[in-house]
């Protein structure tokens, strides 16, 4: 019994040994490696590189590890009895992880180039296609994994065999109970194809509006003016109608209601109006006139139209031009003011 227990702590010393010696070699490896794209992306001046690399560091680690143990326990039988058992579960895990991060970055490289470019329109709708098919990527890849690691269970696998023979009802149970989330699921690869929203739109829906923060694969982030979150179900947008503001072009236009007296000439206030909206920097130099809105008995009602690159900027230029306008009227017309201004 003692040769046999000598036997076994020298196989198991070895084995120690050999994976100590294979995981310090890999972590050399995975260090030396990392260090050398480092360098690599810091001459590069881009942080798209960094950024990829830090999000791969830790997945490749291990997967540099698990190659690592994979060669030494060729060698080695008591660690390849160990590994075999271990790599069963530790292979698909670590190649789901690296999947995951490779999707991360190459979303992350994809969403940064988007970025860059001049067409405001074009940005968003590569930003949201990126965002929903990286994420529907991301689920795939984690479901996938986790059948492959349980698919190592000999119970779960035996199970698996029996409930083939009643494949046809489970699939029925299966698609009733999930009928809410493949709905949203398939509404959110509808809407990367379709785009009826992108990431950054000013949107209204159920007496909300604001703009589009984020879209998941089951609910849209809309944040409103006063920096509420409201979350909206993803299919509610394909099934309902809502309004789109910035659908085909990312400025929006307002307007600033003034009474005044009739009997006025609307020139002169037609040129002041023009002359200071042209000094304002939240006027985008796309719309800028003056219309009669409506006229009542004592009183003209001026509309001033603007418009602006987006909700902020256009609240600032609204609220600027009432109150250079309504100065301009004191100095130069003050009969032609209301009483109701």
């Amino acid at each position: 019994m003692i040769p046999d227990l000598l036997h076994w702590s020298k196989a198991t010393a070895s084995a120690g040994i050999t994976a100590g010696v294979a995981i310090g070699a890999a972590l050399a490896f995975h260090f030396l490696l990392f260090a050398v794209l480092a360098r690599i992306a810091r001459l590069s001046a881009s942080e798209a590189g960094t950024e990829i690399l830090r999000r791969l560091r830790q997945p490749v680690r291990w997967v540099v590890v698990a190659v690592a143990l994979s060669l030494a326990a060729e060698g080695n039988a008591t660690l390849a009895h160990v590994w075999d058992a271990a790599a069963r579960f530790a292979v698909p895990a670590l190649l789901g992880w690296s999947a995951y991060a490779l999707i991360e970055a190459l979303a992350f490289l994809i969403a940064r180039r988007a970025e860059s470019v001049s067409d405001q329109i074009v940005a968003r709708s590569r930003q949201t296609r990126v965002t929903i098919l990286s994420r529907s990527a991301g689920a795939v890849v984690i479901v996938v994994t986790v059948a492959l690691m349980l698919f190592n269970v000999p119970a779960v696998r035996s199970v698996g065999v029996t409930l083939m023979a009643s494949a046809g009802l489970a699939a029925l149970a299966v698609g009733a109970a999930a009928q809410p989330a493949l709905k949203s699921l398939i509404a959110g690869l509808q809407m990367a194809i379709t785009e009826p929203i992108r990431i950054g739109d000013l949107v209204a829906i159920d007496n909300e509006s604001g703009r589009i923060e984020d879209i998941r694969m089951t609910y849209v982030v809309i944040r409103t003016g006063d920096e509420r979150r409201v979350i909206v179900p993803t299919s509610k947008f394909l099934d309902t109608t809502f309004e789109n503001w910035t659908r085909v072009a990312s400025g929006i236009t307002g307007s600033v209601v003034l009474p005044v007296k009739p009997g006025f000439a609307f020139g002169p206030i037609r040129e002041a109006y023009m002359a200071r909206i042209a000094l304002r920097p939240e006027w985008d130099e796309r719309t800028a006139m003056l219309n009669v809105s409506e006229v009542r008995v004592g009183s003209v009602e001026l509309r001033f139209v603007m418009s602006a690159r987006d909700p902020g900027s256009l609240d600032k230029l609204r609220f600027a031009m009432r109150e250079l306008m309504l100065e301009w009227l004191r100095e130069e017309m003050p009969e032609a003011l209301c009483n109701e201004v």
